[in-house]
């Protein structure tokens, strides 16, 4: 059960590409990025959305396999990683903060998704006996598979992702088969929002299309890449933790989110009529609806699939929340560890990331997260590129330095202040004069990282020779 939260991962417990690839894949196999695709593809139309995926593939994939080499080594989880490499023992505590506040928030979002689903499936009403059941018994759920470590989580992943693909096909089929489209016609589609609504979402040209799809896609493929180490740990190479992490990317950017295009698009006609219907909404409510959250993909599923569509987001959703679970527990873990030393065991903090995930379903909390969400793409790939900067620049000169080996440090300052202003460079002071805020994100981090902690190193070198 204690899978090796707070320590490195033994050499005999290494495991090969695939086993690994089985998690980072069934992260993305999900109603949120179905939900992502479809998104990009409506506004900017499938070509513009696939460029733009190609371009998050590449770079996603870079920092994935940039991080495969530190995972290996270190065989520790993404936040524990940190404290060698960017951020120091305590001021590993900013890299839970960061990536635990996401991944905990999409554990309660999916949970979310789940309940509504089951409503809509069961004609339920929203009322706290059914809230009480339902996520009630999610949560068992996941507690139970993600307790007993790496090897059923993996084992849970595999079975449900090909479960997974098999029904996806199938509904893939339903959909297409029922729209009156073609298959070629759902394939490849223009931008399916008037001018108007583009522009008040400040989109004018293919340029603005293109950036509005690569910023809503890199958000994603920049936690995959950063969350390839807390599998990617158990890796046997570099070569098995980077596959994982480019086949993790790809389903996310690529794939899964061209696959979310085609089904909203196939479905959007039924899915309005069965809006004006039911619900008694207007045409142009109707409209809104179909791309307003990510409700309206479990939706679909149910409305064109009924029991198979039902079991299709139960078995997206299930290995994704198992998954979640399992990297907010290590996440908590060394949350705890590096600001009040208390290691109770993994399966405490299992259970408290599920605790904390239900509580953000009340109050302002959930509404918090989805805007955290939208900086996910800086906030991780800044993150990340701390730990890219220290590893392959940085640390090679302390070594040089001060010898073979370094003692860890508290605070690593230069990561945590380097953060701070690649945040704010990114996606406020830069962003009108250069709006993928992720490339400038990771530029700024590694430029500003490696300056401030060299001289940060340099200064304290003196003054230890002065003092002695």
């Amino acid at each position: 059960m204690e899978d090796h939260a707070l320590e490195r991962v033994p050499d005999e417990e290494r495991k090969n590409w695939l086993a690994i690839s089985w998690n980072t894949t069934g992260l993305v196999t999900s109603i949120a990025i179905l939900f992502f695709g479809a998104l990009v593809c409506f506004v900017a139309g499938v070509k513009i959305a696939l460029l733009a995926g190609i371009t998050s593939f590449v770079v996603g994939s870079g920092i994935g396999w940039a991080i495969a080499a530190v995972a290996y080594e270190t065989g520790c989880s993404n936040t524990l990683i940190t404290r060698q490499h960017g951020l120091g023992v305590r001021g590993s505590a900013l890299a839970s903060v960061i990536f635990g506040f996401l991944i905990i928030g999409f554990l309660a979002i999916e949970n979310a998704l789940l309940y509504k689903g089951c409503l809509f499936f069961f004609g339920l009403n929203d009322n706290w006996h059914n809230k009480l059941i339902i996520y009630g018994g999610l949560t068992t759920v996941w507690i139970f598979l993600t307790a007993f470590g790496f090897n059923l989580v993996a084992r849970f992943s595999s079975i449900m992702i090909i479960a997974f693909l098999i029904v996806m096909v199938y509904m893939l089929w339903i959909v297409v088969g029922q729209s009156g489209k073609s298959a070629s016609d759902s394939l490849v589609f223009a931008s399916q929002l008037p001018p108007d609504t583009l522009a008040s979402m400040g989109i004018l040209s293919d340029t603005d299309k293109y950036i509005f799809s690569l910023n809503i896609l890199l958000g994603p493929a920049c936690a995959i890449a950063l969350n390839t180490a807390d599998f990617g740990r158990y890796g046997k190479s570099v070569a098995d933790v980077g596959a994982a992490a480019s086949i993790g990317v790809f389903f996310q950017s690529i794939l899964v989110a061209l696959l979310g295009g085609v089904l909203m698009f196939a479905g959007s006609a039924a899915m309005v009529d069965h809006y004006v219907a039911v619900e008694g909404m207007t045409q142009l409510q109707a409209h809104q609806e179909v791309l307003k959250n990510s409700d309206s993909i479990a939706a679909t599923f149910i409305v064109f699939g009924g029991v198979i569509g039902f079991v299709l987001m139960m078995v997206a959703q299930a290995k994704a929340q198992v998954l979640n679970t399992y990297s907010s527990s290590l996440c908590v873990a060394n949350l705890a560890d590096a600001l009040f030393k208390w290691r109770p065991g993994r399966i405490y903090f299992v259970v408290i990331a599920n605790v904390i995930a239900l509580l953000m379903l009340y109050g302002q909390i959930l509404e918090l997260v989805e805007a955290w969400i939208k900086l996910a793409g800086v906030l991780l790939s800044s993150l990340a590129s701390v730990i890219i900067a220290d590893y392959y620049i940085v640390a090679p000169r302390l070594r040089r330095r001060h010898g073979a080996h370094s003692e860890l440090i508290d605070v690593n300052w230069a990561g945590i202040l380097s953060i701070g202003f690649a945040v704010y460079c990114a996606h406020y002071l830069l962003r009108p004069y250069q709006p993928i805020e992720v490339f400038t994100s990771i530029a700024v981090t590694i430029v500003c990282y490696t300056v401030l902690r060299l001289t940060m190193s340099s200064r304290s070198t003196t003054r230890s020779h002065k003092a002695a």
